[in-house]
C-alpha cells in the first residue's frame, strides 16, 4: 500500500518494547550526569587546569636521557616481572579454567565455585596484591611477579573456561562414541578447538602485565615505576618525560610482538 491510500496505516515508531528497550539508556545516562557532577569535574576546571597541563609539558622537553643505562636496566627488571608473573599465572590458569568450566570440570557442580574464587582475584586490582605482597614479602621484584600472577589467573582463568565452554560439542560427542574418556577428549578435541581463544588472551595478558608492572613499581614493587616515581617527586620532569618515553617504546614493541606472534599461530596453514 502506498502512503496516500486511506487504508494505509504506517507501522508505529515508538512502542512498549521500544520504551522498554530506551528505560536503560536512560538510566545509564542519568548516572553518567550524576556521576560527572559527584566527581567535580567541569568545563570551568578543565579550562583553568590547561595552562599548568601546558606547563607541566613544557617543562618536560627535551628529555633527559643522561640516566639512560640506569633507565634501561629498571626497563628490564619490569619486563622480566610481567614475562615471569604472565608465564606463572597462564601455567596455572589452564588447570582452574579447566575446573571453572561447565562442561569439562572434573568434579560436577563446583565450577561455580572456582568461578567465584577468579571473579574474587579479578575483582582486586593488581595494585592492591602489590601492596599485599610487599606487605608480607618486603619491597622487590618478588611482590611484582606475584602480583602479576594473581592478576593474570582471575584475567586468563575466567576467559580460558569460557573458551573451554564454547567448543563445538561434535568433534566431543565423536570421540565419547569410540569410547574416549574424559582426558582424552579434552586433550584431542576441546583444547585445540580452545586454542586460537586462549592464544589471543594469554597475549594480550602479557600486554596487560607490562602496563600494570610499570605502576607496580611505585608502590616498591620493583621496576622502571620507582625510577618515574622518583623523577616526579623530585620534579625532574625532564628525566620523567626520557622514562615514558622509554615506557612507551616497549610496550609497543611488546604489542608488536604480540601480534606477529598471533598471526604466525593462527595462521591457516599453521
Amino acid at each position: 500500500m502506498r502512503s496516500g491510500d486511506p487504508h494505509f496505516n504506517p507501522p508505529p515508531r515508538w512502542t512498549a518494547r521500544t520504551v522498554r528497550d530506551l528505560i536503560p539508556l536512560l538510566a545509564l545516562a542519568v548516572m553518567v550526569v550524576m556521576s560527572l557532577g559527584a566527581s567535580g569535574m567541569t568545563l570551568d576546571s578543565f579550562y583553568r587546569g590547561i595552562p599548568r597541563m601546558t606547563r607541566l609539558v613544557r617543562q618536560m622537553v627535551p628529555p633527559d636521557f643522561s640516566r639512560f643505562p640506569a633507565i634501561i636496566e629498571a626497563l628490564g627488571v619490569t619486563t622480566q616481572i610481567a614475562i615471569a608473573g604472565t608465564g606463572l599465572g597462564l601455567a596455572l590458569s589452564l588447570p582452574l579454567g579447566v575446573f571453572a568450566s561447565r562442561t569439562q570440570t572434573p568434579i560436577r557442580g563446583t565450577h561455580l565455585i572456582f568461578h567465584g574464587w577468579l571473579a574474587l582475584l579479578r575483582t582486586i586490582p593488581e595494585l592492591v596484591w602489590a601492596i599485599v605482597f610487599v606487605a608480607c614479602l618486603g619491597p622487590g621484584a618478588i611482590a611484582g611477579v606475584l602480583a602479576i600472577v594473581v592478576d593474570t589467573l582471575g584475567f586468563a582463568g575466567r576467559f580460558f573456561a569460557g573458551a573451554i565452554d564454547d567448543c563445538d560439542r561434535g568433534p566431543q560427542e565423536a570421540l565419547t562414541s569410540l569410547g574416549a574418556g574424559r582426558v582424552q577428549i579434552l586433550l584431542g578435541a576441546v583444547l585445540p578447538a580452545a586454542l586460537p581463544t586462549m592464544i589471543h588472551t594469554s597475549v594480550y595478558a602479557l600486554e596487560r602485565a607490562l602496563r600494570a608492572s610499570v605502576v607496580l613499581g611505585i608502590v616498591g614493587a620493583g621496576g622502571i615505576g620507582i625510577e618515574l616515581k622518583v623523577a616526579m617527586e623530585l620534579f625532574e620532569f625532564r628525566r620523567a618525560s626520557a622514562i615514558i618515553l622509554c615506557i612507551l617504546a616497549v610496550v609497543l614493541l611488546v604489542e608488536l610482538a604480540g601480534a606477529s606472534i598471533r598471526r604466525r599461530l593462527l595462521a591457516p596453514n599453521h
